[in-house]
């Protein structure tokens, strides 16, 4: 993998960042009281001992109680315990990674909570991955399908086959066994997208993350002003628990996060402010 293509992945993720976070502040000045000062993402540089490093951007707001867009990219050696997990590292642990993590928990029960991130990790091969989902309180059909038909979009765009198998895995992968659910509605997921043209496999990561950035600010808009009872932010604080559980049980980025010698409050920052458990 070339210096030069290791720059453009990580300017991307970089620009998509700036953008995401332009347009949820924007939807902060929007649902602001009148008056109240509108909240901003609180930008934290961060290096990692082995190399590299990333900024966690965080917000906390009247609209979105906490949204976090954080980009590393970073490089060492995976541990001798973590390598013979990792496709190529088994041969030699040295490793490349860039990326960007989105996850937004809205204030009100009717908004969506909303996952995007896409990366590209180098061993001895490299490869994408990534991918975006849908954590409502209740499901809304129309919301359900306008997200789909946005991320199935990005996917026809390059290859007929891409939507419906990055829809059953990431309908696989986002499922909590021990409670025999979902955590949400779906979305897309990819992993070891490696084809013959890497041009190809980079302009599909970037028309996931602008579809993401296009279709979900809407979706916060169309139910941001609605009222909302005690009943229904119990069960919002219940259905962030179910999340809290997938993400320390299952998830593969909290793991790859912190054994590669992360920032623990950037690969954690996922975890909502707030859950409840019956």
């Amino acid at each position: 993998m070339t210096p030069e293509r290791k720059a453009r992945v990580a300017a991307w993720f970089a620009q998509l960042r700036d953008r995401l976070i332009e347009a949820l502040e924007t939807i902060e000045d929007a649902g602001s009281r009148p008056g109240a000062t509108s909240a901003r993402f609180d930008r934290r540089p961060w290096q990692r001992p082995g190399g590299g490093g990333g900024t966690m951007a965080l917000l906390r707001g009247q609209v979105l109680e906490k949204a976090g867009v954080n980009v590393s990219t970073v490089e060492g050696e995976f541990s001798e315990a973590f390598r013979g997990q990792v496709p190529g590292a088994d041969q030699d642990p040295r490793f490349w990674a860039s990326g960007i993590s989105v996850v937004v928990h809205p204030r009100s029960p009717h908004v969506p909570a909303a996952h995007m991130n896409t990366r590209m990790i180098v061993t001895t091969r490299g490869w994408f991955g990534g991918g975006a989902d849908l954590t409502p309180v209740t499901v809304n059909a129309t919301d359900t399908a306008a997200f789909h038909a946005a991320l199935k979009a990005a996917c026809d765009a390059h290859d007929p086959t891409y939507y419906p198998r990055f829809k059953a895995w990431c309908d696989g992968y986002f499922y909590l066994p021990h409670r025999g659910e979902a955590r949400g509605v779906g979305g897309i997921f990819f992993d070891d997208l490696a084809g013959p043209d890497w041009d190809a496999d980079f302009a599909f990561v970037r028309d996931v993350g602008t579809a993401f950035l296009e279709i979900y600010p809407r979706l916060i808009r169309r139910h941001m002003a609605k009222p909302w009872t005690e009943a229904e932010r119990r069960a919002q604080l219940t259905k962030r628990g179910r999340y809290v559980e997938f993400n320390l049980l299952y998830d593969r980025g909290t793991r790859f996060g912190l054994m590669t010698g992360g920032n623990p409050e950037a690969v954690l920052m996922s975890l909502p402010p707030e859950a409840a458990w019956p």
